[in-house]
């Protein structure tokens, strides 16, 4: 399943050279493909991702860091009105991928092998500045209907070197290998246009622009020792010596400055790292950092020990490490989340929403925070608590499909039935799934319950979805 996604992600095109040795990446890019093309094609990938890609990360934590990473880099771009969504693989091996559409997936390898935040932040902008440049674009747009099974195969090639570098070699064969390596061979060029416009957005970002030189220079040491195993990323981002020094003479115009990581870094890398390896072993790598002191933070560290505890089941261990950070004054949804989550595991549900209710008060756009909230509502039978929390924030976050898998499950512990299968329908909406969510509401229509109007609701929404999937089907044909 995860190369059928990979089908539809990134590839490149020879770019026609400036006289600085740059690409020429104009309006002309989406003349043929155009955005609202490759919106589409990105949607359908990461909804393939979503439901079949067991490395998806579902954590609203990780993933909220991410894109306010993500969206803080985005705003400095000349495309600042773009919609990007950012996600991780739990991936030990180092890389990071961008697809059509704005979706740009990260490694857990990566984000844990990132001294710093802005070598994090530096990957993300360089990823950004393929997909603002219309890469994608540029390489369809150029190519033939003839050519389609090459460049799918060159898709392949590309991202399926992610992990396996057999995989890639494979593709490649089948594919037309030598005009395809010749297509590959371009693809430097674009990499220098993605470090030139990725630094611009770093700087502006307010980042330390050092750090894309850093994490490069390290990728490609670690590529020289391990030269059968190099991280994925140095195969689909190609890494020349004649690049870092373009970088790092790049880097020179720009002023010094030191900034300092964000606890948000800090928190989601001990998370990651507190959820490697079996909870034992997380336990002891813990333990040991803080009895030797060797931590840069003393609240990421106490953090990371105290969400290994509980990975482990001692929540009195868990508890100790939390009253410490409460000690440090740590200011943290993340921190708040551990918290109750911790009381949950005591069955303390009273005590879980006594912290869940202000915490979500105090960081509203927090979406772990308002699905624990509902959870707990609905594992302390206050129904219709949980009801009115699902449906103020469906206001806001109409496209979330989890709190709209939330709502139904609260309708269906109230006895309501045609909400609850309309609720459900939704979901599969969102998710691509126009035959389930007709099925849905078809049994919304049996329901036996609802008014005249929810009925009409119902049924209007039905005509909606079928002549959708009616629309998908002939534009399929057509393809």
């Amino acid at each position: 399943m995860r190369i059928r996604a990979l089908l539809l992600c990134f590839v490149f095109l020879a770019p026609t050279v400036l006289a600085d040795g740059l690409p020429d990446l104009g309006e002309v890019a989406q003349a043929d493909f155009s955005p609202a093309t490759e919106k589409r094609v990105g949607e359908a990938a990461m909804r393939d991702i979503r439901l079949h890609e067991p490395a998806y990360v579902n954590d609203p934590e990780i993933s909220g860091y991410l894109n306010r990473l993500g969206a803080r880099l985005v705003a400095q771009s000349s495309d600042a009105g773009h919609d990007f969504e950012f996600f991780a693989l739990r991936d030990p091996t180092l890389n990071a991928f961008a697809m059509p559409g704005g979706y740009i997936g990260v490694h857990t390898g990566l984000i844990l092998a990132a001294q710093s935040e802005s070598e994090l932040a530096s990957v993300l902008a360089h990823e950004i500045s393929h997909v603002t440049q219309h890469h994608l674009a540029r390489q369809l747009g150029a190519q033939s209907q003839a050519q389609l099974p090459m460049l799918l195969s060159l898709a392949v090639a590309i991202l399926a070197s992610r992990s396996r570098g057999d995989i890639a070699q494979g593709a490649l064969l089948a594919g037309q290998a030598a005009s395809i390596q010749s297509q590959l061979s371009y693809s430097r060029d674009f990499e220098r246009e993605a470090d030139r416009l990725g630094l611009q957005l770093l700087e502006r970002a307010g980042f330390d622009v050092r750090g894309m030189a850093s994490f490069f220079e390290r990728l490609q040491k670690f590529g020289r020792l391990y030269d059968n195993n190099a991280p994925g990323y140095l195969r689909t981002h190609p890494l020349t010596t004649e690049r870092i020094a373009d970088m790092e003479n790049r880097i020179q115009s720009y002023p010094y400055r030191q900034v300092p990581d964000s606890l948000d870094f800090l928190l989601v890398r001990a998370k990651l790292k507190a959820e490697e390896g079996t909870p034992q072993d997380a336990v002891t790598e813990f333990e040991s950092q803080l009895r030797e002191h060797k931590y840069a933070s003393e609240i990421a560290v106490r953090y990371g020990y105290a969400v290994a505890l509980s990975r482990a089941g001692n929540f009195t261990g868990a508890g100790r490490q939390l009253a410490e950070l409460r000690r440090l004054k740590v200011d943290s949804a993340m921190v708040e989340s551990l918290a109750a989550r911790l009381r949950v595991s005591q069955n303390d549900l009273t005590g879980a929403l006594a912290i869940l209710r202000p915490a979500l008060l105090r960081y509203p756009q927090e979406r772990g925070l308002a699905y624990a909230l509902v959870e707990t509502l609905l594992a302390d039978k206050q129904l219709q608590a949980a009801l009115r929390v699902t449906l103020d924030d469906l206001q806001t976050y109409p496209s979330d499909a989890r709190m709209q898998g939330l709502q139904a499950r609260t309708y269906a512990a109230l006895g309501k039935r045609l909400q609850q299968h309309r609720a459900q329908a939704e979901v599969y909406v969102l998710e691509g799934q126009l035959q389930e969510a007709i099925i849905q509401l078809q049994l919304a229509q049996k329901s036996g319950d609802g008014d005249f109007y929810e009925h009409s609701q119902v049924d209007a929404r039905l005509r909606e979805i079928k002549q959708r999937q009616a629309e998908e089907a002939k534009e399929k044909k057509r393809q």
